[in-house]
């Protein structure tokens, strides 16, 4: 039984499993908590068992074998080295450099790839200014090789610096090769989404997996995401603004393909994206069916928001973590 198709909960047991999901969020978010696991020579194993299933390693090489078989399915690519809250200048300066060699590696194999990251990787909690210039440099490199870099939304606190930084790499940098991740969650979407399509950049459309207070987003499983993300997907879908439609909702999935078809959405302005270790049934499908799609891979070893993050979203998977770990320990 894969991720994607597994069981649902009772309603009856849905406030729990929300609560669950949001202790996991929180969780996610504690960088003590992370440097334990990750860390800890008795904990990491079995972190590095849950994390399998959902990241495609831990080097550049791990992650383009796994690029090299999403394209070989028909999929473009995308690359996130994982990392996120870097506080040290040295650190966030090497952390960069490794960006700059995953460019070139997917430049010399030629693969169909962006790449995608978080600023607070690179420095921007650092410095605002030491994040521009270090995603500046990652993001030229990316253009002399034809490549689009993705900047992912982190927590509510950090939206305004990264709607400015990637204002700034457009304005000032003067880099079309940018794009942005925007959470339909935020409430504040409503007025961000029309100042981010001035800019030519990708939008990648995300539910948004980060923990937030009720006054700023909506729940995750809420009727009025959905309904925020179908709008602002179409709003998307309608303008020709280049995007992307990153959802495993299967729902949401095939009413949009339904739209763009009966729109008549040109398919160099879209793609359908997924995440690896969630099943690939879905994205397969859309391929077939002559929609373009992506495949979104991450790698490194600061995996651990990540992986809790994507076990919230479906607090059912915590037992499928159960399973991946007692299987490679039997």
């Amino acid at each position: 039984m894969t991720v994607s198709n597994l069981p649902k909960f009772p309603a009856a047991w849905q406030p729990l499993v929300a609560q669950a999901a949001n202790e996991l969020r929180q969780l996610a978010l504690d960088e003590k908590a992370k440097a334990r696991f990750c860390d800890d020579p008795i904990l990491r194993p079995y972190m590095q068992r849950v994390a399998k299933r959902y990241v495609a390693g831990e080097t550049i090489q791990d992650l383009l074998r796994r690029i090299q078989q999403i394209n070989a399915r028909g999929h473009a690519g995308s690359a996130e080295y994982m990392g996120e809250s870097c506080r040290d200048e040295g650190k966030a300066l090497a952390e960069t450099a490794i960006f700059l060699e995953l460019i070139a590696a997917i430049d010399r194999l030629n693969l169909r790839c962006s790449i995608s990251l978080d600023l607070s990787h690179v420095g921007s909690v650092i410095d605002a200014e030491l994040g521009f210039q270090n995603v500046k440099r990652i993001a030229t490199a990316a253009a002399s090789v034809g490549r689009e870099v993705m900047i992912s939304m982190e927590g509510s606190d950090r939206a305004d610096n990264i709607y400015a930084t990637y204002g700034r790499l457009h304005t000032e940098a003067g880099l079309s090769n940018i794009g942005i991740t925007v959470p339909a969650k935020l409430h504040r979407t409503e007025q961000d989404l029309p100042v981010l399509m001035t800019y030519p950049g990708r939008i990648r459309l995300v539910k948004g997996a980060f923990l937030e207070a009720e006054n700023i987003a909506y729940s995750r499983n809420s009727p009025e995401l959905a309904a925020c993300y179908r709008r602002y997907a179409k709003t998307l879908l309608s303008s020709g603004h280049q995007c992307s439609i990153a959802t495993h909702d299967a729902q949401i999935q095939e009413e949009l393909s339904a739209f763009i078809s009966s729109e008549d959405v040109r398919r160099d302005s879209y793609e359908f994206e997924s995440l690896i270790g969630l099943g690939t049934d879905l994205l397969d499908s859309l391929q077939r069916r002559g929609f373009v799609t992506r495949e979104y891979a991450v790698f490194g070893e600061e995996y651990f928001l990540y992986v809790l993050n994507r076990i919230a979203e479906e607090p059912v998977r915590l037992y499928q973590a159960v399973i991946d770990v007692m299987a490679a320990s039997s």
